[in-house]
């Protein structure tokens, strides 16, 4: 077995996550020696269940990893792992970095330095429609990489709007690229590679989307760019899910302010009130990355969690799409909220009562925060809120 075939295998393994992995490779040499340890040994390792081991030790009852290299093969598709160069380099930063990346198109070189996340609700209005046109234009002409997710709404008019501009843009889906999300566009897809941008996905070739999907792959959005633009999105909207990841990350969050009245910029001007940097024109954005080296204007955390600014606590969110399901933002999160039932608890506490790793935990929590799920205390600890 090769190291990209053991990433490759690695990565359809359900149960095994960028997080699972990094327990793994503490007590290896290399990725394909995993696969010689015995279920014992595996089982030893922290984080690694039996169950776990067994997996990984009958990997091939679980992976059809010769379909996978078919598939990949005939969809003209790049895998990229992290000790290939090409890998993104924005990426390597972040603690939960993807362990595949499939590629279809390029990823162009100035993503590393020059690329905005663009995200908002698919619900989206005439004004919405208009400040996402003129951002992603704007970002285009400036020679910067336009990401974002692909859905409708927000996401597919900045994508079109960065192709007609002549500029580069990158999709991020939240399914498996045999599986490209939404079908109706599959022609925009197409414009995207063929422009010099890229389609891509962590998730193999034919995985369909979850609920679980779209949040997974919203921190490769955020940690692919420099900052990101919550364009327009609602107190409800899948997309302040983003922000929390970028905010995590240490990237810059920008919002778009709306109107009071208007249910659908209650996410953004949440953002603002909480310390993102207000967005009317693209300009706005190059400021904050145009000082001297060393001066970093980025908003700390702790200003970004100011919670003494007014404002109405808002019902628990709905789906993560801005559709009537429940916003699921995955295992820890629901781990977070199932322990302070008990109680307010330090993440230290968290930790040693889930059995997740605290930087895992930190993640959720910051998402649960903007989400107005949960609060964090003077002191440190975290209080439920919802």
């Amino acid at each position: 077995m090769t190291e990209r075939e053991a990433y490759l295998v690695l990565n359809m393994l359900s149960g095994i996550g960028p997080v699972r992995l990094a327990a793994l490779q503490e007590f290896v040499d290399s990725v394909e020696e995993i696969f010689t340890l015995s279920e014992t040994e595996l089982a030893r390792i922290p984080g690694i269940s039996e169950s776990l081991a067994h997996k990984l030790c009958h990997w091939a009852d679980h992976v059809d990893l010769e379909k996978e290299l078919r598939l990949i093969e005939r969809g003209g598709v790049t895998v990229l792992i992290r000790s290939d160069e090409a890998y993104p380099q924005p990426l390597r930063e972040i603690h939960d970095s993807p362990i595949c990346l499939y590629v279809r198109g390029t990823i162009p070189p100035e993503t590393a330095t020059h690329a905005i996340a663009m995200v908002g609700t698919r619900h989206i209005s005439h004004y919405g429609e208009q400040m996402a046109r003129h951002l992603a234009e704007s970002a285009a002409y400036a020679k910067w990489v336009v990401v974002s997710g692909l859905a409708v709404g927000i996401d597919t008019v900045v994508h079109r709007s960065t192709v007609n501009a002549g500029g580069k843009t990158i999709a991020v889906l939240g399914s498996g690229l045999a599986r490209l999300h939404p079908q109706e566009n599959l022609q925009l897809a197409r414009d995207i590679i063929a422009t010099g941008g890229a389609v891509i996905s962590e998730f193999p070739m034919t995985m369909s989307p979850t609920r679980h999907t779209f949040p997974m792959r919203n921190r490769i959005i955020s940690g692919l760019s420099q900052g990101t633009v919550v364009v327009e999105a609602g107190l409800n909207s899948g997309s302040l899910i983003t922000a929390a990841q970028a905010i995590e990350q240490g990237r810059r969050v920008f919002a778009v302010p709306g109107n009071v009245d208007t249910g659908a910029a209650g996410g953004c001007n949440t953002l603002i009130r909480k310390g993102a940097v207000l967005v009317e024109s693209f300009d706005h954005i190059l400021e904050e990355f145009d000082f001297l080296p060393g001066f970093d204007t980025l908003r700390s955390l702790s200003v970004l969690r100011d919670d003494s600014a007014p404002g109405v606590t808002p019902e628990m969110p709905a789906g993560f799409d801005d559709q009537p399901d429940e916003i699921h933002l995955g295992p820890a999160a629901d781990a977070v909220l199932q322990v302070l039932k008990k109680g307010d608890l330090s993440l230290d506490s968290m930790a040693a009562q889930t059995g997740f790793p605290a930087q895992e935990l930190l993640s959720a929590a910051i998402a649960l925060e903007i989400m107005c799920r949960i609060k964090r205390n003077t002191d440190g600890t975290y209080r439920r809120i919802r």
